[in-house]
């Protein structure tokens, strides 16, 4: 099984729009990108609806390719995931202090600049999130209020992975 992407760290983003990643984040982008001698990250800020930007190990970022590869050329789905996922996405070397520098379209998307203070990183498995951090606790609150209350109370969320719940 590979390494996840587990948890949520708060980093600053200093003037020159440089942010550190969490080195536990370093360590899984590193092993998607086994080949190059300098890491790189790819970073998605596609889908105007989304407040964060999504972030991939290179291996991650191709698995995604070869699905939308899959799809029709010419589709809707294929034209819309190109755009939103490729198109709109940049790919960063990690510098040797483990720091990558933010686009000004990633700044643009999550509102994080060297004024903004502090950026998040939240572990989604496969990916994580870049968000600025007044954006992200607020919306973490309200998402989990909203999944939580469409539950039954009396529900233990691990009851949603069916048979796959692991042991203790």
């Amino acid at each position: 099984m590979s390494e996840a992407f587990r948890g949520e760290f708060t980093q600053k983003v200093d003037g020159k729009a440089r942010v550190s990643i969490p080195a536990a984040f370093r360590r899984v982008l590193e092993a998607g990108d086994p080949d190059a001698t300098r890491k790189r990250i790819v970073i998605v800020y596609g889908d105007e609806r989304r407040k964060f930007a999504e972030c991939y190990t290179v291996a991650g970022a191709q698995r995604l390719e070869a699905m939308i590869r899959k799809l029709p050329l010419g589709s809707m789905q294929r034209r819309l995931l190109e755009r939103n996922m490729v198109t709109l996405s940049v790919t960063l070397e990690i510098d040797d202090d483990g720091r990558i520098v933010l686009p000004p379209k990633v700044r643009e998307k999550t509102g994080l600049s060297s004024e903004a203070g502090e950026a998040v990183f939240a572990g989604a498995l496969d990916t994580f999130q870049l968000w600025k951090s007044e954006t992200y606790e607020a919306e973490i609150r309200r998402a989990a209020e909203e999944e939580l209350a469409a539950l039954p109370a009396d529900m233990d969320i691990l009851s949603l992975l069916g048979g796959d719940v692991p042991e203790v």
